[in-house]
């Protein structure tokens, strides 16, 4: 993918040297950035309100990326559903989308060792781009941090992570 899209930018523009989002995203970003900004998977929201939801909402002040990431947990610990909605820079929504992939099927002690490490190898996101990987994993734990204050407050016991 990453090669052809090379190759249309290079026919399209011969002359471009950076003016092209195409040619730049061909440039700088590897195919698995480039296919899961151009096609995210998981982009939705869950009931905030619902006792297996966990809502972890985190920002960068830097760059004003902001990640809102839910999943829904199952009576067995096991995260059933992870959804995302991202504003923010193509490496962010990568991330976001790549991290909810991940964390489907996961028990809550999985998800809690997330790190932004494997997600940025997983995409291989340019060193100035790292701290996307970062939100995801802080929004990965705030929301297993919202996921257990739920429970706790009902009185039911709380998958630990």
């Amino acid at each position: 993918m990453l090669v052809a899209l090379r190759t249309a930018c290079r026919s399209a523009a011969p002359g471009l040297r950076s003016s092209s989002p195409q040619l730049l995203a061909a440039r700088f970003y590897h195919e698995r950035i480039v296919d899961h900004y151009e096609s995210p998977r998981n982009v939705g929201s869950l009931d905030k309100t619902d006792p297996r939801v966990g809502t972890g909402l985190v920002g960068a002040p830097a760059c004003g990326d902001v990640m809102k990431l839910q999943m829904r947990v199952g009576p067995d610990g096991v995260i059933e559903e992870a959804v995302f909605k991202t504003f923010g820079c193509g490496s962010a929504i990568a991330s976001s989308s790549y991290t909810t992939e991940w964390l489907k099927g996961k028990s809550l002690d999985e998800a809690g060792t997330i790190k932004n490490s494997d997600i940025a190898k997983h995409l291989k996101l340019p060193p100035v781009k790292l701290h996307c990987s970062m939100l995801a994993e802080d929004a990965v734990k705030a929301a297993i941090k919202d996921y257990q204050q739920k429970r706790r407050e009902l009185g039911g016991e709380a998958a630990t992570a």
